[in-house]
């Protein structure tokens, strides 16, 4: 039987390997979110050393998203294949470093788990077809943008331009809006908060929104239409402010430290693109019922 048949006529099957590939992905999504950052900061220094007229620094070592190879970063040890299959290697290493028995980071491991659990989730939702395949990749890019963000307050064009294309040419085949709505939605989402953006400049002189956030709300138009956008900015508000009022709270930033907004953004714009239609139909049964 073809493996398509299987993963078709079997959902379990098709779970599993969503699962399976799901906690793969997140170990390169491990490597994404550490390295890119690093990456986009020695491409911009070159840049500007460029413009101005600086001495260009000679390129170091290669680094990549391949190079050099993943190790420890306490002790340099360099990570044996078997050392670093996703969620095992962890257990088995009992959390720490096989070489200098350093504690490793328990966020490559829920990275992993996440992104396998994402993944399980979606293709149980959707089950076997191009629907289920395509927000993979989006489930995978948002994740990435996610932590990346938290880390760095950084939505890296590299990463959600090309998916703001995807959105359009996907829903060119009609997979979840139309493209004329998946086209409005790409310019109502970037125009709705480059305009907040605006106006709370004119009137703090501040800058209050990223512009990252621009890009990544109409990259969600682009793939759920202009229909998911409203529901997307009611949730990452709502959701952004009890964040915001819960890190003040505990952690004690000051009410003038950014907090990063692409987290809440791409949550509710997730959440929007897979159940919108159902929260709006129940949203108007309650208010008529009322």
């Amino acid at each position: 039987m073809p493996l398509s048949e299987l993963l078709a006529g079997y959902p379990l099957a098709f779970v599993s390997t969503a699962l399976v590939l799901g906690l793969v992905i997140g170990s390169f999504l491990n490597v994404v979110v550490w390295r890119l950052p690093k990456m986009l900061e020695r491409d911009w220094r070159q840049q500007a050393q460029d413009v101005l007229g600086l001495p260009i620094e000679t390129p170091g070592p290669a680094f990549n998203l391949m190079l050099p190879h993943s190790q420890c970063p306490h002790c340099a040890h360099r990570i044996r294949a078997w050392e670093n299959i996703p969620l095992l290697s962890y257990l088995a290493l009992r959390g720490r470093c096989s070489n200098c028995k350093a504690p490793i980071s328990a966020r490559y491991p829920l990275t992993e788990l996440a992104c396998g659990a994402l993944s399980a989730f979606v293709a149980w939702h959707f089950g076997f077809g191009w629907q289920a395949a395509w927000v993979l990749v989006l489930s995978w890019g948002l994740l990435a943008m996610c932590l990346i963000d938290a880390d760095h307050q950084l939505l890296p064009d590299v990463l959600v331009l090309p998916l703001l294309w995807l959105g359009l040419i996907v829903n060119s085949f009609g997979l979840f809006a139309s493209l004329h709505e998946a086209m409005w939605g790409a310019v109502a989402g970037y125009l709705l908060l480059w305009s907040v953006y605006w106006l709370f400049k004119l009137v703090t002189g501040k800058d209050g929104i990223g512009h990252g956030d621009f890009k990544l709300l109409a990259l969600l138009g682009a793939w759920g239409g202009w229909q998911i956008l409203p529901l997307t900015v009611l949730f990452s508000s709502l959701v952004g402010a009890v964040g915001g009022v819960i890190l003040l709270r505990v952690k004690e930033v000051k009410t003038s430290t950014p907090i990063p907004f692409g987290p809440y953004l791409a949550i509710a714009g997730w959440i929007a693109l897979l159940w919108g239609g159902q929260i709006t139909d129940f949203y108007w049964q309650f208010v008529g019922f009322k």
